[in-house]
């Protein structure tokens, strides 16, 4: 278990998606070697194939930090009782995830259909708030239950009509025959949120930790939000990682709104409308019996958020949207 004491090597798990993989070069190119040597730590950033299964890992002590959706930091860490801290806020889906019909293109259709997602992801949260626009809801659909490795080629069969999924794999659907977008993440900016979290008692003891991370994590960012030769390279190398190349890997960080500054994701994290998605995100995984069989309302983990602002249980707060580190990175103190 990761206990907590201040320490002077630590482990971070990242699993691929366009909003995460920037982990990877940090890793491999030294980014992440100068900034812990800096503070005089070892920050191992390690891949780990399967996403739910980085989160349960970090929940269960073996890794201090993971990155996750939002969502999941909430259902899996939070709800499980581990108090943790969003460390870097990277960037939120901004079309990124979407709703796919075949054959319509009018959302009201969907009564009395199937829709193929994977359960109790984004991507059902994502249902829930497109048939929330029509004044639908899930009781009007059938959820069937689609590993993301399968979604593709369902769709292509004739039995499946509806799809809500992410890219590169939304691409690849929307661009089938009679493939109708009809909802996307752009409709809900904000809601679908990618986090670099870590283990707020291990970052409380090791302030080190977090301004080595914020420190290599916004000195990409700065190289690849440029058109620069070493910006070019970073993107180039990120979509060969993630199976595309620099010109899908372009076309993924399209669809999402990219924090490449830290100022932009502190004023961000800030805001209200961060609040009121963050709201709707408990909401939802409440109702779904994402927070655990001890919760009896939404309310029952604490969310916190910059200015002493709070969603739920202030006594028993277990996911908190702490900028300061950002902010550190912002005013050029790290």
């Amino acid at each position: 278990m990761a206990s907590a004491q201040e320490r002077d090597s630590f482990k971070i798990a990242w699993s691929i998606y366009a909003g995460w993989i920037p982990w990877m070069y940090i890793e491999d190119s030294g980014i992440m070697k100068k900034w812990a040597d800096k503070y005089g730590i070892e920050v191992d950033i390690v891949q780990i194939n399967d996403y739910i299964e980085s989160i349960n890992q970090y929940t269960a002590g073996e890794f201090d930090g993971v990155v996750a959706t939002s969502m999941d930091a909430l259902s899996i860490p939070a709800a499980g009782g581990v108090d943790t801290t969003a460390l870097i806020v990277g960037d939120y889906s901004n079309g990124n995830d979407g709703l796919v019909m075949k054959g319509s293109s009018d959302l009201k259709d969907l009564k009395g259909a199937q829709v193929n997602l994977v359960e109790l992801s984004v991507s059902h949260y994502l249902l829930a708030r497109a048939l929330d626009s029509v004044g639908m809801s899930e009781r009007d659909v059938t959820v069937v239950n689609t590993g993301d490795a399968d979604i593709v080629a369902a769709f292509n069969t004739p039995d499946v009509r509806n799809v809500v999924t992410w890219n590169p794999l939304l691409a690849d659907v929307a661009e089938m025959p009679d493939a109708n977008m009809v909802f996307d993440s752009s409709q809900i900016p904000g809601h679908i949120k990618d986090l670099t979290i870590v283990n707020t008692q291990t970052l409380a003891d090791n302030p080190a930790l977090g301004k080595a991370m914020v420190g290599a994590w916004f000195e990409l960012m700065a190289v690849m939000a440029t058109d620069s030769e070493e910006g070019q390279k970073a993107r180039a190398f990120l979509g060969e990682a993630s199976g595309t190349d620099q010109a899908g890997y372009e076309a993924q960080l399209a669809g999402m709104k990219m924090f490449w500054e830290a100022s932009d994701a502190v004023e961000f994290i800030s805001s209200s409308e961060a609040i009121e998605a963050m709201d709707s995100v408990r909401q939802f995984s409440f109702d779904k019996g994402l927070l655990g069989e001890g919760a009896d309302s939404p309310d029952f983990v604490g969310i916190s958020f910059p200015g002493d602002k709070a969603l739920g249980s202030t006594s028993n707060v277990k996911l908190r949207f702490d900028p300061s580190y950002m902010q550190m990175a912002a005013d050029d103190k790290l």
